[in-house]
Parts: C-alpha cells; sequence; structure tokens
C-alpha cells in the first residue's frame, strides 16, 4: 500500500517535485502577529515586563485574583516573546548556513535571556510563600488556570539559587549552554555525505535514509560514507559535549540534583525510582529485539546482521513514496479515527503549517514546534521519499493536534511533559500503520508492514533506552573521571549498543563515531528514555482503543486538550492507565512482544521466515 501507483518519472535532468516535497513550505510570517519584525515582538514583551517588575516583592501577599491576573500578564508576555523566537529559530532550523538568519535568532534569544534575568523574583518569591498561605491561594477558582504550573514551581524549591544567582545564569545562558547547542546544529547541518552513486554529496539524512535500501551492499557503501562524513568534525563535537557534560555537572552541583538524571525527571514530573524502573523493565527485555534481529537476518539472507543492517527494508524493492499519495495515506489514517482530528490535519497540509524538503544547511531529523497558544504549530521534516517518511508525518502530525487542540490550556498548560509528550504521535503512527494493514492481502506486503512495525518499537523502546545508558555513562564518567575522549565516547556507545543488541548484531568499528551527530545528547540531555516511556503508554493507550472502539474516542480527545494541565498521572488516567501500577511497563512490553510475534507469523506467511 505504501506505494505509488504510477511513480513519477525521475531522471538526471528533472526531479519530480512531489517525490521530494519541493513546494511544501510553511508560512511563518503570521507568527509576526501584525509586527513589522521578531525585535519589535521583543520590544512588547520588555514593556510587559516592566509592568511585572512593578509587583516585585509582593507576589506573597497579592490576593488570588491578583495572583491569577499577575499570572494572566506573564503568559501575554511569554505569548509575544514566544512568537519571537519561534519565527527566528524556525527560519534558522531551514537554513543554518544563512549568518543572517543566526544572527536574527541570535539576537532574539539575547534580549529574551536578558528579559527572564529580571523575572526570576517570580519563581524565587513565589517558592518563598509559606505552604498554608500556597495552598489557600491554590484553591481559589481564579487561579485555576494556572495552579498545576504552580504547583509544578513549588517542587523545585529545593534546587533554587538566590534571586543574583539566578538572574546571572538566567542572562548568561545564551553565551553558554546554548551557544554550544547552536554550534553543534550548525556543524551538523553542514555534514554532507558523498555517496558513490550520486554526482553530488548529499546531505547526512538523505544519507541515513539509504541504510533500508534492500540491497547489502548498497548499505554497506552508504555506512561507510556516513562514517567518513562524520570523521573532519568529530573531535569538535567531542569536545560541544565534554563542554556541555561539565555545564550540566557544575549546575546540578549548585542546585543539589543527586544524580545527573533527577533534574530532567523533575521536569518529566516523574520520580527517579520510576524512571529507574521504566529503564530497568526495559533492560530486562533486551532479548525481544535480539530475537526479532536474528529472525531479520534469515529474511534477508544472512548469516548475522551488521549494524548498518538494522533499518533495511524487508520488501523486496524499494519503493518511492511521494508527497501527495504521502498525505493521502495519514489523511485516510486519521479519519478513519476522528473526523476532527482529520480535519486539523487537514489544515497542516493545506496552510502552510509544515516545511518539508531537504535543503543545503537544512538542520537534520523531524520536529514539531508548538510555537505559542495564540498561533497553531509547525512541522519540520526532511522528506526523501521512504516508507518511512510515512510513518514520520503521521508521527510528527501526532503531536500537532496534540498542540493545537491544548492551545486553550494556555502558556503554563499546552505541553505535557516529555513522558506523555510522545503519545499522541506513536499513537497517530500506530493508527496509520493498522490502517494500512487493513488494505493489504499480499503476504510480503503484510510482512513488510508488520516488520516496520515492530523495528519502530525496538528503535523507540530498546535503542533509546540503550541511548540512555550511553548518556548515563558519559554524565557518570565525565563527572568521576574528566574529559573523555573520541575514542572513550566511542566505546561508550559501542558498548551500550552491544548490551542490546547481543550477538544479534555486529556493532562495527565504523559505527562507534554515529553517536556524534544525535542532537538530544547536546540539546536536550536526558530526553530519550521519555521516549520509551511515550511509546509504552501510547501501545497501551492503543489497545484500550482496540478494545472499546469508537466509544473510546472522546476520552482520548479529552486527554489530548487537557495538555499538561494535570500530572502524568492523571492524564494517563483519563483514557484508563495506571502509571502508579509497578506491572505497568511490563504491560506495554507485552505489546512490543505481540507485534515481533505477528511480523514473524506473517514472514512465515510470505515464505520469507522457515517454520519453527
Amino acid at each position: 500500500m505504501l506505494e505509488v501507483m504510477n511513480p513519477p518519472t525521475t531522471t538526471a535532468d528533472h526531479v519530480d517535485p512531489d517525490l521530494t516535497a519541493a513546494d511544501v513550505a510553511w508560512d511563518l510570517q503570521p507568527l509576526l502577529a501584525g509586527a513589522e519584525t521578531p525585535l519589535e515582538l521583543v520590544v512588547q514583551a520588555e514593556e510587559l515586563a516592566e509592568e511585572l517588575r512593578r509587583h516585585r516583592g509582593s507576589l506573597g501577599s497579592m490576593e488570588p485574583n491578583e495572583l491569577a491576573q499577575f499570572f494572566a500578564s506573564l503568559a501575554r508576555l511569554h505569548d509575544t516573546l514566544g512568537r519571537a523566537q519561534a519565527l527566528t529559530s524556525l527560519e534558522f532550523s531551514v537554513d543554518t548556513a544563512d549568518p543572517a538568519r543566526g544572527a536574527a535568532m541570535q539576537s532574539v534569544n539575547e534580549r529574551a535571556s536578558a528579559l527572564g534575568a529580571t523575572l526570576v523574583f517570580v519563581e524565587i518569591e513565589w517558592a518563598a510563600v509559606p505552604d498554608d498561605r500556597a495552598a489557600q491561594l491554590l484553591a481559589h477558582d481564579s487561579v485555576a488556570p494556572y495552579r498545576h504550573h504552580l504547583e509544578r514551581l513549588r517542587r523545585t524549591r529545593p534546587h533554587l539559587l538566590g534571586e543574583a544567582e539566578e538572574s546571572v545564569l538566567a542572562e548568561t545562558h545564551v553565551a553558554a549552554a546554548a551557544a554550544w547547542v547552536r554550534l553543534f546544529e550548525e556543524q551538523t547541518s553542514a555534514i554532507e555525505v558523498q555517496l558513490d552513486d550520486a554526482p553530488a554529496p548529499v546531505s547526512l539524512m538523505s544519507a541515513l535514509s539509504r541504510l533500508s535500501h534492500p540491497d547489502p551492499d548498497h548499505r554497506r557503501l552508504a555506512a561507510r560514507a556516513v562514517t567518513d562524513s562524520l570523521a573532519p568534525g568529530l573531535r569538535t563535537r567531542a569536545f560541544i559535549y565534554n563542554t556541555l557534560l561539565l555545564d550540566k555537572a557544575i549546575d546540578d552541583r549548585l542546585r543539589h540534583y543527586p544524580t545527573w538524571l533527577s533534574s530532567r525527571n523533575l521536569a518529566n514530573e516523574a520520580s527517579d525510582a520510576s524512571v529507574d524502573a521504566l529503564v530497568a523493565a526495559v533492560v530486562a527485555r533486551y532479548d525481544l529485539p535480539q530475537r526479532w534481529y536474528r529472525a531479520k537476518a534469515q529474511a534477508l539472507g544472512l548469516d548475522r546482521l551488521g549494524d548498518m543492517d538494522r533499518m533495511a527494508s524487508v520488501a523486496t524493492s524499494e519503493r518511492q513514496v511521494g508527497w501527495a499519495e504521502g498525505t493521502r495515506i495519514v489523511r485516510d489514517a486519521y479519519g478513519s479515527f476522528s473526523p476532527e482530528l482529520a480535519d486539523i490535519v487537514g489544515r497542516f497540509i493545506d496552510e502552510g503549517w509544515i516545511d518539508a524538503p531537504v535543503r543545503p544547511g537544512k538542520r537534520g531529523g523531524a520536529f514539531c514546534s508548538y510555537t505559542v497558544p495564540s498561533h497553531h504549530p509547525y512541522l519540520f521534516l526532511n522528506w526523501t521519499s521512504t516508507t518511512r517518511d510515512v510513518a514520520t508525518l503521521a508521527h510528527e502530525l501526532g503531536h500537532g493536534v496534540h498542540g493545537y487542540l491544548a492551545r486553550h490550556q494556555g502558556v503554563f498548560h499546552q505541553s505535557t511533559p516529555l513522558t506523555l509528550a510522545e503519545t499522541a504521535s506513536v499513537f497517530g503512527e500506530t493508527v496509520t500503520t493498522h490502517r494500512l494493514l487493513e488494505s493489504l492481502d499480499d503476504p510480503a506486503e503484510r510482512f513488510a508492514l508488520l516488520a516496520a512495525t515492530c523495528e519502530d518499537s525496538i528503535a523507540t523502546v530498546f535503542r533509546q533506552v540503550a541511548m540512555n545508558r550511553f548518556e548515563h555513562r558519559c554524565h557518570t564518567e565525565r563527572r568521576e573521571v574528566g574529559e573523555i575522549s573520541v575514542e572513550r565516547f566511542g566505546e561508550l556507545w559501542a558498548d551500550t549498543q552491544t548490551e542490546m543488541l547481543g550477538d544479534a548484531v555486529e556493532v562495527t568499528d565504523d559505527y562507534r563515531s554515529w553517536w556524534s551527530y544525535i542532537p538530544h545528547f547536546i540539546a536536550v540531555p536526558g530526553y530519550v528514555y521519555a521516549y520509551a516511556y511515550g511509546q509504552l503508554l501510547a501501545l497501551s493507550v492503543y489497545a484500550r482503543y482496540q478494545s472499546e472502539g469508537d466509544v473510546f474516542v472522546p476520552a482520548y480527545l479529552e486527554l489530548l486538550k487537557a495538555g499538561g494541565s494535570k500530572s502524568p498521572e492523571e492524564l494517563a488516567s483519563i483514557v484508563g492507565c495506571d502509571l502508579t501500577d509497578p506491572g505497568f511497563w511490563d504491560g506495554g512490553l507485552a505489546i512490543v512482544e505481540t507485534q515481533i510475534d505477528d511480523a514473524i507469523a506473517a514472514g512465515v506467511e510470505a515464505g520469507r521466515l522457515p517454520r519453527s
């Protein structure tokens, strides 16, 4: 089904624009909201900040209505400033080589940091309010729109510094960690890969997409070319990571966080113990990916997979998917679940809310930017006309509809903690996959789709936890031993990957540098376990949908519309999931095991795997 029935012609002189999504570019100008430039929005935010600073020293003595009005004004400030930051960062993301875009983003971020430094009194003063008085304020109806946010802020009290220190850190952030993150993005976005069959170098993302090619020689040549392209800037990227590891170690020490991951867990509203339980449950089932990769080697006719073979398609031929076909598939899938969601998906596709083509200087990967509640989200893609891109589109649109439906929660509650941030995206991707599966009769096509489905779960659950283990060792060793060499980074990467893959996949020496293009390690330390959390939760949510049918849809929409206005446990309970159950993760892992069972059974039916 993931096939262009009449593939557009592609020649050396002409590449069909539908295959490259050449005309799919977003329109960011509405973010200006009538302003001439992003800096004009910053000036408006600075004026709002000046008004708010007049209340410095009085938060603890405010009546509930006054406190609500104060945070309503603070929300307007964040919304106004957020428009400028979203506009400049999104413009930079599609052309990181343009110095004017980089300068514009930097200018806005510097002004935003300076502004933020003058408002740190808000968190400091709120944290200082006595518990009894805070409880009275939080119980008042007028404070309800900000209640969960204010409760979250009070949990950070043990880790706050003094107002002077917090002001300095806020203002210097843009010249410290944020600057290193920008340098990393510029470096990785500029990486070009020379493939043997390409007349000119291609982007790193385009080269990585070749790893799904059915020809093993093609995959090996692409993997070697990727390794060669990563080599020139490897030591610089290692230095960037070392610096950010040290920066976080200092920040954690000053704020008295017990582990390198504790600050991320607090932001995710998850205890250290609960995250440890998730990681332990996943590591204990490393046998699942190993079982699949052994079966996949048989399907591909290999004695053993190499690291470059993990993402190889088991389809008998490589298929290209144009933008029109890919968006039709995803629209249909979302429509089969909810017309309301399908309408929102249609707006993303039809109204300039997506930037899709691969371009020189464009950063890699895919993401959804919520922007601000008074606007709409945008999707960022790198479309290479593979079946994988269709799943990525469905995934990112899940984020998009989640952010769109939660806009009414306001700037403090639109976004969920990272642990629930993947729920809607994985759910949307799963709906798309199951919709496609219903339409397939050919055993080979069913095998290819089911294989891709279980591999998505393996990548999102097991690979992300293996990357969490890599991060854990990097942060721990940087604190206990000191600066980490390029070679040692490679050893830690290979070791943690091998623990997951066992003897089912050969981790080659060439693969040891591949940690160095992954942005999550750099920009959001500790992020990656949230993918596993979200995948297992989303699979459990989808299982309830399969069990309950259409009566489940209203509860799911209620979950999306709630945004981050409640705790993760409360949000999950809306759709009948109990995150406090110690066996919850085992239940999600059992669903992954069933996916692997189904894929292997389909492989047997297709004649690609032997009957046991």
